[in-house]
């Protein structure tokens, strides 16, 4: 017999908040994920409804965008941050480039 995974029972919630704080369509966090060229924007529609869960990956994306660990994510007993500030907005203001998804700083 199979054991089931459990799933996280805020992460649908947590997801649309990020997009919505950052003032994103469904859209534009798919390019801002670096997504764009793989899913549509159902595929986010479906995370943010909770009928799909992203792959590990795609959490750590969310995460780096947002600025927070993908701990907060994943753990229901973890609030977002009141504030979400685009994380590669924040590295620019200090002069620093933009990490891009994917890639190691």
């Amino acid at each position: 017999m199979c054991a089931l995974r459990l799933k996280p029972a805020r992460l649908a919630e947590k997801l649309l908040q990020i997009r919505l704080a950052l003032g994103l369509s469904q859209n534009e966090i798919l390019a801002r994920l670096g997504l764009a060229d793989e899913f549509s924007r159902t595929r986010i529609s479906a995370y943010e409804r909770g009928a799909r869960e992203p792959q590990l990956t795609v959490l750590l994306r969310y995460a780096h965008l947002a600025g927070v660990s993908t701990d907060v994510l994943i753990d229901d007993e973890l609030n977002l941050p009141a504030k979400i500030v685009n994380a590669a907005k924040r590295e620019e203001d200090r002069g620093r480039p933009a990490s891009r998804p994917g890639r190691k700083r």
